[in-house]
């Protein structure tokens, strides 16, 4: 399912979320032509984050994605708290959460060197150039080898 970025982002938004847009999300915003259709986000593990995201989310009916459907999931913050990555699928479409991101770290890190845009109407943090490519390199998938030269060819764009 395609995500609703502009439903998803002014829902986190209109909660307070802190959160840096990462992945393929983040890759657009920067002007590549790749397109995606989840919403990839780093939250801040703070314990009244954890609570605020669970708060936006739940009225979402937010599954596990790729789980049996039989499997019994509640997101709140518990759930957030005992866990970390999560790859869900709202009635807004798929979102994943990352507590942290492989090459990289977590919220704070990503949120230090953030790059602020403008992304369907709404204002947010998004994954700085260097670091979506020190996380497609940890990630080391095909299409990850591809986005970094991709992610080269932006930043040679760039002015200086």
């Amino acid at each position: 399912m395609t995500a609703d970025f502009h439903g998803l982002l002014s829902t986190l938004k209109a909660h307070e979320v802190a959160f840096v847009v990462i992945g393929g999300a983040a890759l657009v915003l920067h002007g590549s032509a790749r397109s995606t259709q989840d919403l990839d986000i780093c939250y801040d593990r703070e314990r009244s984050n954890l609570l605020r995201l669970a708060e936006a989310i739940a009225p979402l009916r937010p599954r596990l994605r790729d789980a049996p459907v039989e499997l019994p999931f509640r997101l709140d913050e518990a759930a957030l708290r005992s866990g970390l990555n999560f790859k869900l699928t709202t009635d807004l479409g798929d979102l994943d959460l990352l507590g942290e991101v492989a090459g990289i770290g977590g919220y704070s890190v990503l949120h230090a060197t953030a790059t602020v845009l403008p992304l369907y109407g709404v204002t947010v943090e998004v994954m700085d150039l260097d670091s979506l490519e020190r996380a497609k390199a940890a990630a080391g998938r095909l299409k990850d080898v591809l986005d970094i030269a991709e992610i080269r060819l932006l930043r040679a764009r760039q002015p200086n």
